[in-house]
């Protein structure tokens, strides 16, 4: 399987991360160590959503939408009610 997943940090200001993964658990205690520079000044991070797919492609493809189109991204935070 792979995975789509969306990360929040736990400060006073929300930030998000949108990654993509085969191994989910592992990679979250990867950006959790700070073993990921773009998201080391974030910790800890809580994953608050993840998609599965079966073929690496589409969970790319997705990750991809989700960074570059705003629309997209809304309408996931929308669906998932992360408030700012």
């Amino acid at each position: 399987m792979y995975y789509v997943y969306v990360l929040k940090t736990n400060k006073s200001k929300p930030y998000f991360y949108i990654g993509f993964s085969s191994d989910l658990k592992n990679r979250i205690k990867r950006h959790n160590s700070g073993l990921n520079i773009s998201t080391k000044r974030g910790i800890p991070w809580k994953l608050i959503y993840y998609e599965a797919y079966v073929e690496e492609s589409k969970a790319r493809g997705r990750e991809r939408k989700l960074k570059q189109r705003g629309k997209l991204w809304k309408a996931l935070k929308d669906r998932i009610n992360i408030d700012f």
